[in-house]
């Protein structure tokens, strides 16, 4: 017998006949599908008829809408474009007029700079050498100077004095920069004049472009942008009359920088006088230092080269010692190791003869003075052991202070003095 797909065994294949009731087994079969009535049908074919009316009475509705909202946008877009285009158009050249006024105040904005920038040209050059010869060498010298290491490392009388010369260039250029602020300071006002001027040329010029290239564009472009934001599309805040207002002052700024700026003259020659005496007399004292402080720590060096000495001998006789007290305990070994046998074998006596008698008891003390005296030999040789390497120290910590003091002068001496010789102050 086979089995079904509900995997319940086929019994109805065997022969009818030869089978018996009682040994047939149990069938479930699937309930069957439920039948709707012919009213129900009825009913299910008539709601959907109404459904499908409603639906074609809808899209009447909303063709006849479409066609009308159609018709009505298309004629508000055109409208609203060529309005558009000709508020556009009024922009640009209202644009184009404010762009003529403030290129004609730019040009007399540069006229006026060329004639100030003669009177300019003096002192800028007294700064520029200022800056590039006396503060570079000076502040140099400082840095070459932090290459001195340890004790050297002191903010002594050269440091100072160095210090004041670099204030004194800086309080010189401090007097040019003024006498130069009455030459420039209408210079600085067209300069900032003018870059407005060009910004706002800048700007306008942009939005020209910007204008000009909308009204070239047309509806039927290929791959015209849209925004699909959810914040307002024109992000612009300032009024037509805020915008007027500004290109008029930009206009009337111009025009007043021009009006205002005059040739002033100074007293450069008095003021370059000054400021090259007070450099000359820092220049003078700071060499003065320098020179000092090379004798002084020539004088140091000196002292701790004989230091040196000294201490290189003391060592040598510290070594010296040592080995001498080396020599005193081996001496001592053999002694010690007599007095040691001694005691051992006479404690091999027997009976009555193991007595305390002088000759123990000289070589108990014997031991005892041997072993006294080899302590105070080993701590004397701890003690110079000690001693020789304190010296050892001493004698590398003097030869670091030696090397110190030769880097020192060499800074001092060969850098800074080579590099300060280099500067001139003359009246420009």
């Amino acid at each position: 017998m086979g089995e079904n797909q509900f995997g319940v065994r086929n019994v109805m294949e065997a022969p009818i006949a030869t089978t018996r009731l009682s040994n047939q087994a149990l069938v479930c079969m699937p309930p069957r599908a439920a039948k709707y009535t012919l009213a129900e049908w009825k009913m299910s074919n008539d709601h959907r008829c109404r459904n499908t009316e409603d639906q074609q009475q809808l899209a009447d509705r909303i063709l006849g809408e479409c066609q009308r909202i159609r018709e009505e946008t298309s004629e508000r877009t055109s409208i609203m474009k060529a309005t558009s285009d000709r508020r556009m158009e009024e922009r640009i050249s209202d644009i184009e007029f404010n762009k003529t006024e403030l290129q004609l105040q730019r040009k007399e904005l540069c006229l006026e700079l060329e004639s100030l920038s003669v009177y300019k040209n003096r002192l800028q050059d007294c700064l520029s050498s200022l800056q590039t010869n006396a503060l570079s060498i000076c502040r140099k010298c400082l840095m070459l100077r932090d290459g001195r290491v340890g004790i050297d490392l002191v903010v002594d009388e050269v440091e100072r004095a160095l210090q004041q010369e670099i204030a004194t260039i800086l309080g010189g250029q401090s007097l040019l920069e003024k006498a130069l602020e009455q030459l420039n300071e209408q210079m600085r006002r067209l300069r900032s004049t003018r870059y407005l001027v060009d910004r706002d040329l800048q700007y306008k010029q942009a939005a020209i472009d910007l204008d000009k290239e909308s009204l070239s564009i047309k509806q039927t472009d290929l791959c015209l942008p849209v925004y699909e934001g959810h914040t307002g599309f024109d992000p612009a805040n300032i009024m037509v009359d805020e915008y007027n207002a500004y290109s008029n002052k930009n206009v009337q700024q111009a025009a007043n920088a021009v009006t205002n700026a005059r040739p002033i003259k100074v007293f450069i020659d008095t003021i370059l006088k000054q400021v090259i005496d007070d450099l000359w007399n820092a220049f003078n004292k700071c060499n003065y230092e320098f020179n000092e402080r090379i004798k002084d720590t020539k004088q140091t060096k000196a002292k701790l080269e004989d230091m040196h000495r000294e201490t290189t001998q003391k060592i040598v006789d510290m070594q010296n010692n040592i080995v001498e007290l080396q020599k005193s305990l081996l001496a001592k070994e053999g002694y010690i190791g007599l007095a040691h046998t001694r005691l051992d074998r006479r404690t091999q006596r027997v009976g009555a003869e193991l007595v305390k008698d002088s000759p123990g008891q000289s070589l108990y003390y014997e031991c005892e003075m041997l072993r006294h005296s080899t302590e105070q030999l080993q701590q004397m040789l701890r003690e110079a052991n000690a001693s020789l390497r304190f010296l050892l120290q001493a004698q590398i910590q003097l030869e670091e202070d030696i090397n110190v003091k030769m880097n020192t002068l060499k800074i001092d001496e060969v850098d800074c003095l080579t590099l300060r010789s280099t500067m001139d102050f003359h009246a420009y």
